[in-house]
């Protein structure tokens, strides 16, 4: 059995594509009920817009990090190691009003979801948080399990796929012209992000590849040298230049 469902929340349009030949349709919707009630916690939690928000809170400095959950200091935890692994290049405390993770929670929260159907046997799984997507166990084809096929759309004319990407498990998030790029913002100097046109990563942390992509908007080529370190083997960046149309990668 496999479902398609929409579910609105953190200021976009979730979409899952779930299937698995072991539920029925009833068990894969209790699933997504659960899933539902998640990301909705989420964005009470984290999101900027909701003044009662922890991280609302956190941004006015009415409580300290350690008086937040649990899930809270994982996901700051996670922004200071995404920050250091790029230099700089993404940093959440480097933006009008406080602290903002919304550069990384959309890909750890998608990962979080993907846990909670696989807890409840849902088999096949793709999240799209708004150009940040988790995967889990391929899909189905012809009886047989194949790759997601995931495909980047041009930033210049988002009719046309320029790069597709096979995934069996892992995550993959984009950060671009396409949407809404002028809000990525160079943490050094507050402008308008100017390192690259578009910029995805692969890899098996939703967060990461979240932070990453946004990351890369800024450095562009410069941040091919973060991929050579430890902590991010296993990711792999795909870049299209701003002002011409060439791209490049690390394999």
């Amino acid at each position: 059995m496999r479902i398609y469902r929409e579910i609105e929340a953190w200021g976009t349009v979730l979409i899952f594509d779930i299937e698995s030949k072991n539920l029925s349709e009833i068990q894969l919707e209790i699933a997504l009920s659960k899933v539902n009630e998640y990301v909705h916690h989420i964005d009470e939690v984290f999101s900027t817009y909701k003044s009662d928000s922890i991280i609302s809170k956190l941004r006015r400095n009415e409580i300290e990090i350690w008086q937040t959950s649990d899930e809270v200091r994982e996901v700051w935890n996670l922004c200071e190691e995404t920050k250091r692994l790029t230099n700089g290049a993404f940093d959440p405390w480097a933006v009008p009003g406080g602290f903002d993770p919304s550069g990384l929670v959309k890909g750890w929260a998608a990962d979080k979801s993907a846990e909670i159907l696989l807890s409840h046997g849902v088999a096949h799984i793709l999240i799209n948080a708004a150009g940040d997507l988790t995967l889990r166990g391929g899909r189905i084809e012809d009886g047989e399990i194949k790759p997601w096929l995931i495909g980047i759309t041009d930033p210049n004319n988002t009719d046309n796929i320029v790069k597709t990407f096979e995934i069996l498990d892992g995550a993959i998030a984009t950060s671009g012209d396409y949407e809404r790029g002028d809000h990525i913002k160079d943490p050094q100097n507050g402008m308008v992000a100017v390192g690259a046109k578009s910029a995805t990563v692969i890899g098996p942390s939703g967060a990461i590849t979240d932070a990453l992509a946004t990351a890369l908007m800024v450095a562009g080529s410069d941040g091919a040298t973060w991929f050579t370190q430890p902590e991010l083997f296993g990711y792999q960046p795909w870049v299209i230049n701003r002002h011409d149309a060439t791209s490049w990668s690390i394999d």
